[in-house]
């Protein structure tokens, strides 16, 4: 059955990240029901991928709307950062990074 809120690594990863391009205050309704979908590859297990996938689902999930959406929304970014050059990393591309302009 297929998901209606995605199902996926990158899949899943790229709808939170559209989430977390609105503003603070309209990225958080319905940024949960992406987590669900989020599924890790195996070829991730035991790595940095891993570890920032999980951080990204408790900040994403623990949440609570209202309280701090500004600060926690500039977190889910940060860690989405850090996850895609992690995963950039692990397949293959030692030097990945965003560079200075962001």
């Amino acid at each position: 059955m297929e998901n209606q809120f995605g199902h996926g690594f990158v899949t899943s990863i790229t709808l939170i990240a559209m989430h977390f391009a609105l503003p603070p205050q309209q990225a958080w309704p319905g940024a949960g029901d992406h987590v669900e979908g989020l599924v890790l590859p195996e070829k991730f297990r035991g790595t940095e991928v891993e570890e920032l996938t999980t951080l990204l689902r408790k900040k994403v999930i623990w949440h609570q709307p209202g309280t701090m959406d500004k600060e926690d929304a500039r977190e889910v970014r940060f860690t989405l950062g850090r996850l895609v050059v992690a995963i950039d990393k692990e397949l293959g591309i030692s030097d990945a990074g965003f560079g200075e302009f962001r």
